[in-house]
């Protein structure tokens, strides 16, 4: 059977790290299309090294850091009393690192291929430069902002390198689905493996094509 426990966790997650995915990769993908600076690379390297890097090399550095020995995960336990380590706020800190990428590619893009002639345009008209943005290049790049929280949510729902890492095992506070297969799979309960399993090419089939569906029905117009 399935545990729902998981799928709650699991979507709790995705849709929190998705949100904090957005308020992130917005402004830095904006940046990075319009910047012609000599760090832009290096900036560019970062913010895709989670596509290379191995999720459990990730997740190591990320549980050194969140260490109640670290600075970082010293002052989380003395602000609230827990460690950052084996919690929901450390895996959600820990998937938005792992799926940033996911998110700020599709709005670079989306966002080139707009280019700043709109923006100008309604500046010049008198509109500000925020009312410009949401007025002009938002809708203009829509299919970058629904790709990038796609995926972004997408991929959160299927991380498990990182999140093992970072936040183990705990049935109702860290144990996602993916994690939920892994340890039916260990304990032999091949039928809650199945039916999980299952439930996750579902899923990944419908993001997919929802992708798709959403780069043909809503094409960047410059």
């Amino acid at each position: 059977m399935i545990d729902f426990d998981s799928v709650w966790l699991t979507l709790r997650l995705a849709f929190f790290s998705t949100l904090i995915l957005m308020l992130l990769a917005t402004p830095l993908a904006y940046w990075l299309a319009r910047t012609d600076a000599a760090i832009k690379p290096l900036v560019e390297a970062v913010t895709a090294l989670p596509l290379v890097l191995p999720p459990t090399v990730l997740g190591f550095y990320l549980l050194i850091l969140f260490s109640p020995n670290s600075h970082i995960g010293s002052m989380w336990v003395e602000a609230t009393g827990q460690t950052l380590s084996f919690s929901f706020t450390g895996i959600l800190i820990a998937s938005v690192v792992h799926s940033l990428p996911f998110a700020v590619q599709p709005l670079q893009a989306s966002l080139e291929a707009v280019g700043q002639r709109p923006e100008e345009l309604a500046r010049s008209l008198g509109a500000r430069p925020l009312d410009a943005f949401l007025s002009i290049t938002v809708p203009m790049a829509r299919r970058g902002f629904l790709t990038a929280a796609v995926l972004g949510f997408a991929h959160t729902v299927g991380e498990f390198g990182v999140i093992l890492m970072v936040g183990g095992n705990i049935p109702g506070r860290t144990r996602v689905i993916s994690i939920d297969i892994y340890t039916s799979v260990e304990t032999l309960d091949y039928s809650r493996a199945h039916a999980l399993s299952i439930l996750m090419l579902c899923f990944s089939f419908v993001v997919l094509l929802l992708v798709f569906v959403v780069n043909r029905r809503y094409p960047i117009r410059t």
